[in-house]
């Protein structure tokens, strides 16, 4: 059973890093502050966390000169803050953002009814690579693939292996009977 876990946490890690490779080119990242193509359609924008501003396990708010904008994380939904597990997911997600030093990669996607940015967001962790927010918080049990808004995500497929990798394992919202959001 430990063999199938440590194969599965391998095979998960090779195409978590072969999805943050195709989406990025990093030299032209480090070179300037201008976005960069992903998937022919899709652009990363450089953005800087807002202090204090993690609310909850799959919404924060980034500013950039004038500008501010509050970012829902695409394809998921993280327990609410009264709920079971809320506070550690928005926690976990602060530890997430602390991989950096504090700018944050958004590909932005569509705006909600909420009128928010609906994005996948990456941390830059090292100069050569990124941790993408939105798996690793399913990943790590610590939110729900929400497949009813992922259809337009990037990484969707990679979404729902990573859910699986949590479920399998019994981690975070996958420990017990926690209820998503949504219902």
């Amino acid at each position: 059973m430990r063999f199938k876990t440590f194969f599965n946490g391998i095979a998960l890690s090779i195409g978590l890093g072969l999805a943050v490779y195709s989406q990025m080119n990093k030299n032209s990242q480090r070179a300037s502050n201008k976005p960069t193509a992903v998937k022919q359609t899709r652009e990363f924008e450089v953005w800087q966390l807002k202090p204090n501003s993690i609310y909850d396990g799959d919404t924060l708010r980034v500013v950039r000169d004038n500008e501010e904008l509050k970012i829902r994380l695409c394809g998921l939904d993280a327990p609410e803050i009264g709920q079971p597990l809320g506070i550690e997911a928005r926690d976990y997600l602060r530890s997430l953002v602390e991989l950096g030093d504090g700018s944050l990669l958004l590909v932005p996607i569509e705006k909600d009814r909420y009128g928010r940015t609906v994005a996948e967001v990456y941390v830059q962790d090292s100069d050569e690579s990124a941790v993408n927010l939105n798996m690793q918080m399913l990943r790590d049990g610590y939110a729900w693939h929400y497949e009813r808004y992922s259809g337009n995500c990037p990484t969707q497929k990679e979404f729902i292996l990573a859910e699986e990798v949590a479920r399998k394992e019994g981690w975070g919202v996958w420990e017990g009977l926690h209820q998503p959001p949504w219902k």
